[in-house]
């Protein structure tokens, strides 16, 4: 393994983070409707999903998983309803227009921590493309026999730099949420819950 071929992966890994998802849909949800520490928390879930979605990678479990296509597909399934899911609770928020104060104490009790942190962790652990880019992208930057230090290093690269970009994310929204007004917020709760539902349709349209 070689240096140069990690500078590559991270590139794209780089690239791949960039681009809005579910986890992005899930964080933004979260941030606008509960503040920017419980979009904090759900930052957290996500990329701890993600390390435990590396660390089965690297060890084999995953493609033991996708090999056995009822569990494969009771995951797909099981993501399609908690995006949907999320999506509804994103439309009701933008429909009630009720929001805390951003600028002010956030509620700060272990439950908004907890709920946060379930949703980002639940809505990336059912998402079959993220098991799919650990087990199909990630090999072609590794040479054979490769140690499962590398593997290990190569996953949770990853998982660090969806980290930094999810909390930026919520950063930015912290600052922007001082200057929304309630109707520009509701507006973009409701562009939230489109994606949510957007990106459960098209998981569930997808042949595994």
């Amino acid at each position: 393994m070689t240096w140069s071929a990690y500078g590559e992966y991270l590139a794209f890994a780089v690239v791949l983070v960039l681009i809005p998802g579910a986890d992005f849909a899930v964080v933004t949800k979260n941030a606008l409707a509960g503040g920017h520490r419980r979009g904090r928390w759900t930052a957290f879930g996500v990329v701890s999903s993600n390390i435990v979605r590396g660390t089965a990678a690297a060890s084999g479990l995953s493609a033991l998983l996708v090999r056995a296509q009822p569990a494969f597909q009771a995951l797909k399934w099981a993501g399609v309803a908690y995006l949907a899911f999320l999506g509804a609770q994103a439309v009701r928020s933008a429909v009630r227009g009720r929001y805390p104060p951003l600028d002010t104490g956030e509620a700060a009790g272990a439950g908004v921590a907890f709920g946060g942190w379930r949703q980002g962790f639940l809505s990336n652990l059912t998402n079959p493309k993220v098991l799919v880019f650990y087990l199909a992208v990630l090999p072609q930057f590794l040479l054979p026999g490769v140690g499962i230090g590398w593997l290990l290093a190569f996953a949770w690269s990853h998982a660090l730099l969806s980290l930094m970009y999810l909390l930026a994310l919520t950063a930015g929204l912290r600052r922007a949420g001082l200057l929304l007004r309630r109707k520009v917020r509701r507006t973009l709760d409701g562009a939230t819950a489109a994606a949510l539902l957007g990106f459960s349709a098209r998981l569930a349209a997808e042949h595994a």
